[in-house]
C-alpha cells in the first residue's frame, strides 16, 4: 500500500493514542486501533513477523524483506506507541492520583463510543453472536472484579506479565495495563518507564540496569504473546470476523465497570513509596459518592472522549487511502 509522508505522521499519531490507552488500567490501545481503521492490518503485520524476513533479506535484498513486513507502517505506529508511553507515564499516574473522576469520564465517553462502533460492523446477526456478545460482557465484568495480587520478585515472573497483558493490549476492550494491575505488575511497569526516564536523565547505572532488566523481561513476554495471539486473531477475522466483532464488543460492553468514574474504596495497601493506594473498588452512584462528584465536568468530559471517537472514526474511514 503506497503511502506519503503525511499518512505516516498520521499513523504515529494514531500510535500515540494507542500508548495513552495502554498506560490506563482499563483502557485498551486495541480499541483505539479498532475505531481508527488500522486494526486487521496490524494483526495481519504482526501476524506476518518471522525469522523469515531473514531469507528474503539476502534472497532478495533489504527493501523487499521491510516490505514483506510492512514495516513501515509498524515503525510509525510503534513509535508512536513508545513516544505516548515515555512521555505520558508520569502524566497519566498524576491524572489517576489528582483527578481520577475526570480521566476515567474521558475514557468512559471513548470506550461508550467504541463500543457503538465496533457493534455496528457487525453486519449478520444470529443466536450465536448474541450469545457471544452476552458471555464475552459477562467474563469481561468479572475480570474488571478481580483482586490483584501481589507479584513475586522473579525474572519467570515478569516475562508471564508481559506475555499475557501484550494480548490484553491488543484485544479491544481488554486492558493490558489492567491485568497488570490484577497479576501485581502494573506498578513495576510503570516504574520501570519512569525509572528509565530518570537513569537517562541523571545517568544513574544502577537505576539503568535494573530499568532495563525488569524492561527486557516484559519486552521479551510480550513479543512471544504478540506473536503468538496474532496469529490466532488474524485466523479469526479471516474466517469469522463477524463473531469475532462479536467477542469484541462483550469484551467491552463488560470492561466499563471499571472505568466507570465514581468508586467506593472496599480495599487499600501502602505501596513501595508509603502512599496508601486502592486494591479493590465497587462502582457506586456519582449522588452517593463521598467527595465532590464533579458532575458537569465529568459529563464535559464524557462528552469529548466520545467525540474523540467520532475523529478518529473519521480518520479511520481513510484507511483505504492511509
Amino acid at each position: 500500500m503506497l503511502r506519503r509522508f503525511s499518512d505516516y505522521l498520521i499513523l504515529t499519531l494514531k500510535g500515540i493514542a494507542m500508548g495513552a490507552a495502554d498506560v490506563v488500567p482499563g483502557v485498551s490501545g486495541g480499541t483505539i486501533a479498532f475505531i481508527s481503521g488500522i486494526y486487521e492490518e496490524l494483526i495481519s503485520s504482526i501476524d506476518n513477523l518471522s525469522l523469515n524476513v531473514f531469507k528474503v533479506w539476502k534472497r532478495e535484498g533489504f527493501i523487499t524483506a521491510w516490505n514483506s513486513i510492512n514495516g513501515s507502517f509498524l515503525l510509525a505506529l510503534f513509535s508512536g506507541i513508545a513516544i505516548s508511553i515515555l512521555s505520558l507515564a508520569k502524566v497519566i499516574k498524576w491524572l489517576l492520583h489528582n483527578e481520577p473522576i475526570l480521566l476515567w469520564s474521558f475514557f468512559f465517553g471513548l470506550v461508550l463510543a467504541s463500543i457503538l462502533y465496533i457493534g455496528k460492523q457487525v453486519k449478520t446477526w444470529s443466536v450465536k453472536i448474541i450469545a457471544a456478545i452476552v458471555v464475552t460482557s459477562i467474563l469481561s465484568y468479572y475480570i474488571t472484579l478481580a483482586e490483584p495480587f501481589a507479584s513475586p520478585d522473579s525474572s519467570i515472573y515478569l516475562l508471564f506479565c508481559g506475555f499475557i497483558a501484550i494480548i490484553a493490549m491488543i484485544l479491544p476492550g481488554v486492558s493490558g495495563a489492567f491485568i497488570l494491575l490484577i497479576l501485581g505488575a502494573y506498578e513495576t511497569a510503570i516504574n520501570t518507564i519512569n525509572n528509565l526516564i530518570e537513569a537517562v536523565s541523571t545517568g544513574n547505572l544502577e537505576l539503568l540496569k535494573d530499568a532495563c532488566l525488569n524492561l527486557l523481561l516484559l519486552g521479551i513476554g510480550a513479543i512471544i504473546g504478540l506473536k503468538v495471539f496474532s496469529k490466532a486473531l488474524n485466523w479469526m477475522f479471516k474466517h469469522h470476523k463477524h463473531l469475532t466483532l462479536a467477542i469484541l464488543t462483550g469484551f467491552m460492553i463488560g470492561s466499563l465497570n471499571k472505568i466507570w468514574p465514581w468508586k467506593e474504596v472496599l480495599k487499600t495497601r501502602i505501596n513501595s513509596k508509603g502512599i496508601e493506594v486502592s486494591v479493590l473498588d465497587k462502582s457506586i452512584l456519582p449522588n452517593v459518592y463521598p467527595e465532590d462528584p464533579k458532575l458537569m465536568l465529568a459529563l464535559i468530559f464524557m462528552v469529548v472522549g466520545f467525540a474523540t471517537i467520532l475523529i478518529l472514526e473519521s480518520l479511520g474511514s481513510k484507511k483505504n487511502e492511509v
